[in-house]
């Protein structure tokens, strides 16, 4: 997905993942795009600062199924059939909410 998809898609109250159902991606109320790795609730900005580049490549966000429910975060699920486990934290999850705010991928 694209960042212009990825943001429709959340605009429009699809659920967007990254890498697996347990990191989704939506728009905090002063209207920055993150993605928060539920389990622990770390988050990072959807891009790096300038706002241009993904934290992430765009084959590794998908929408979620009817069966990608928030009972399981974690799972391996993605829309191509790959999956990617993650350590508890998450794979460059940042641990401060504060952090996704002030630091970029890059």
């Amino acid at each position: 997905m694209t960042l212009e998809d990825i943001k429709a898609a959340v605009d429009a109250g699809q659920t967007v993942h990254w890498a697996n159902t347990g990191y989704v991606v939506h728009k905090d109320p002063l209207g920055q795009y993150l993605i928060t790795y539920v389990p622990n609730g770390s988050c990072i900005g959807l891009t790096d600062r300038g706002g241009q580049r993904l934290n992430g490549k765009e084959a590794e966000f998908f929408i979620a199924r009817s069966e990608d429910c928030a009972e399981n975060p974690g799972s391996q699920s993605r829309s191509d059939g790959q999956g990617r486990g993650v350590a508890p934290g998450g794979a460059g999850s940042i641990p401060t909410r504060t952090a996704a705010l002030t630091r970029g991928r890059g």
